[in-house]
């Protein structure tokens, strides 16, 4: 899928209505609806009216490294009463499934998260000391990030307040709170990092996240399913190990708890089935009441060859307004990349949008047989691509608070081959990320005037065009030569970031590729220009600011980006075309010559494509530790320094819109949008309305190899 996260990608929304009509009447004009103020006409509780009429207030917080933002779901009204239940029930089968990412990122989580909120809710003491804002502080921090380890870095949370401070709330709230769990609060050094990453480690062992049990070892767990790999089609493999947490059994041996009704997560799960079987009465066409039952059925059977077959019918359903992504789908938090987290995204078809861009997934060919990689590594013939702009609804699981910007699935190479793909971008959340974003951080880093005058004409344009080429076409290209496994499988911890670093190279080659402007979605070569400059800035300096002094490249997606830009600048450093610039104590990077990077993009796509479809780990090692991990103390120091000034969290998520049936003697006539202002509000509505799974004692962890 390449969740493309938010990349820095809020800049200041500035038009230049003589330099940009032209695109923006091709691409960016479907986005204003999301973007009108007062664009949703549903009618409002009456304390919320004046924000649609006269401002809908985006940014609601700011805490941490985080800001609390909203959106709006436009044209909410246009849909047909049917329309607006199958939504509904949609976003309840969604937030059925809340209590599981929380289970899944850590095996405390939810005891943690329960005990606090019983603090929270029942504590009667001072609640003006430092210390109880310092809890407060965690508790939201806990609710952004799903659990305890931080959403984007995995590092463990630091409580601000003391373990007797802590004890103090228990005991005057009647609360109780396990041994255990209260190590994990304060030991810096228990289960430190939710996915580790560092390859000199044992990584099921150096990681918290609760896919498999405290004393399973990564050579068990890849032994495992070395021997499951042997007994599945090859050509199209079944996503082993996708649904299932790994334990041990009585004899010894390892064995799959897999998520299913009547197995692990069961309570969740029945309710999903529930919610998911009323979204299938009110389906819009028989194809969609297809995909659901396959869904329900593989939510009740748990049989990964169900969900194949689920994709598929999902995939062939291109009619459908409302549409939808549920279940255990991204594999980032499985240091080996088997398990899937739970996440659900609820939308709505921006018919007018998706129609203006489906030139990109109708020249999907020529983008394959046009790319810089090996003949050997192109697809023949590409199928079955489409990229839609959504609205959002509603996200639970792992795409909330936090979400991604654009989607692309299925996941499995054989049916994207065979089958082909959907892409979406979230209009919605695009726009809203836009209003709450940093004015002035951009143009701190700018080099130069020139610089700063791209970034004004096609800071928008461009990055929305470069996660569409991401989407619809990088992740739906190449293959993988016969016999080799799944990227998953054969580049192992790599994996994620070699696939989004394949992704993003795709989507800087294009970009300044004229095809583009003869397809009509842009008019000037200065977009992808734009698009370069920003790439490399955000890699090699922006995204530092989310990153604690001291610290590695974790992410995947930061590790891709660090990757890409700084092998670009050691390629093309012979020719100067990348500058570092120091200026009045500042660091700026400065391309000189924006064909020659074009050129080394290109290189770089053939070489990462290569390692994908041969398999190369030791390739991928090697590339990404010498570039991706890695950071420059002395710049990290220097971009935290000037960042500082701008007052805004590099890292945004958001408060659901709340969908409320409206009834008459027991029948719903209506679904109402109210758009809730205040964070913590509604997750203790959550707590209170979908808490399905209830904490139980938990072994400790074992101690991680070196």
């Amino acid at each position: 899928m390449g969740h493309e996260d938010q990349k820095n990608y809020i800049y200041t929304l500035i038009f230049n209505e003589n330099q940009l009509m032209k695109s923006f009447k091709l691409f960016l004009l479907p986005f204003a609806s999301a973007l009108i103020l007062g664009s949703c006409s549903q009618e409002q509780p009456a304390e919320e009216k004046a924000d649609v009429v006269e401002e809908f207030k985006v940014l609601t917080e700011q805490f941490a490294d985080i800001k609390i933002l909203r959106y709006q779901i436009p044209a909410w009204d246009s849909l047909s009463l049917d329309q607006k239940k199958l939504a509904y029930y949609l976003t309840q089968a969604g937030l059925a499934g809340r209590d599981i990412i929380y289970a899944q990122n850590y095996r405390h989580n939810l005891e943690i998260r329960n005990a606090l909120e019983s603090v929270y809710r029942n504590y009667t003491g001072d609640k003006a000391s430092a210390e109880w804002k310092e809890f407060e502080l965690y508790l939201k921090k806990m609710w952004f990030a799903n659990g305890i380890h931080h959403h984007y870095s995995g590092d463990k949370s630091e409580p601000g307040f003391s373990a007797n401070y802590l004890g103090t709330l228990l005991t005057e709230t009647g609360t109780n709170l396990s041994d255990e769990a209260i190590q994990a609060i304060f030991d810096k050094e228990f289960d430190a990092k939710k996915v580790s990453k560092d390859a000199t480690k044992d990584l099921i062992l150096a990681s918290a996240i609760n896919f498999y049990a405290p004393d399973i070892t990564q050579k068990e767990v890849e032994d495992f399913y070395g021997k499951k790999r042997k007994e599945i089609d090859a050509l199209r493999p079944v996503s082993i190990g996708l649904n299932a947490r790994v334990s041990r059994g009585s004899d010894g041996k390892l064995v799959e708890e897999v998520c299913k009704v009547g197995g692990r997560y069961s309570e969740s799960i029945e309710k999903m089935v529930f919610w998911l079987d009323q979204a299938a009465g009110v389906a819009e066409n028989p194809q969609q009441k297809k995909a659901l039952e396959l869904l329900i059925a593989y939510f009740e059977t748990g049989d990964l060859k169900t969900w194949d077959e689920y994709n598929i019918a999902w995939l062939n359903d291109t009619t459908g307004v409302v549409d939808y992504i549920h279940g255990f789908i991204e594999v980032y938090e499985d240091p080996l990349g088997y398990r899937g987290t739970f996440e659900s995204i609820v939308q709505i078809r921006d018919l007018d949008a998706s129609a203006k861009m489906k030139v990109l997934a109708e020249n999907a060919q020529y983008f394959e047989t046009n790319s810089s990689t090996l003949p050997e590594h192109k697809k023949e013939t590409v199928v079955g691509i489409t990229y839609n702009f959504i609205n959002v609804v509603g996200e639970a699981g792992d795409a909330a608070p936090s979400t991604p910007i654009g989607v692309n699935l299925p996941n499995a190479n054989w049916i994207r081959a065979e089958h082909g793909s959907k892409s979406v971008s979230l209009g919605n959340i695009v726009a809203a990320y836009d209003k709450g974003g940093t004015p002035g951080l951009t143009e701190e880093f700018c080099h130069d005037s020139t610089e700063l005058a791209l970034t004004k004409k096609f800071g928008q344009l461009s990055g929305k065009l470069h996660t569409a080429l991401h989407e619809v076409i990088g992740h739906a290209s190449g293959k993988i030569n016969p016999g080799i496994g799944t990227p998953k499988e054969s580049l192992k911890n790599y994996g994620s970031t070699i696939e989004e670093a394949r992704a993003d190279l795709v989507a800087l080659y294009f970009i300044m590729d004229p095809k583009l402007i003869e397809m009509g979605v842009m008019d000037d070569l200065d977009c992808g220009r734009h698009q370069y400059d920003s790439y490399i800035k955000n890699g090699l300096m922006l995204q530092l600011r989310r990153i604690k002094p001291g610290n590695n490249v974790e992410q995947d997606h930061m590790r891709n980006r660090q990757t890409i830009s700084a092998w670009a600048y050691e390629m093309g450093m012979a020719d100067s075309v990348i500058q570092r610039v120091t200026r009045d104590g500042n660091t700026y990077f400065n391309i000189t010559d924006y064909d020659k990077l074009r050129e080394i993009f290109g290189a770089q796509l053939k070489e990462i494509q290569r390692i994908t479809s041969e398999g190369d780990f030791a390739g991928a090692q090697a590339l990404v530790e010498k570039y991706g991990v890695q950071v420059d103390t002395a710049l990290h120091t220097e971009v935290l320094a000037r960042s500082e000034k701008f007052q805004s969290a590099p890292y945004g998520g958001f408060i659901q819109p709340r969908l409320v049936p409206v009834e008459t003697d027991g029948v719903i006539t209506d679904i109402k949008v109210e758009y809730p202002h205040d964070f913590a509000t509604q997750m203790l509505e959550y707590s209170e309305k979908y808490s399905t799974l209830l904490p139980t004692p938990q072994p400790a962890k074992a101690e991680a190899a070196l």
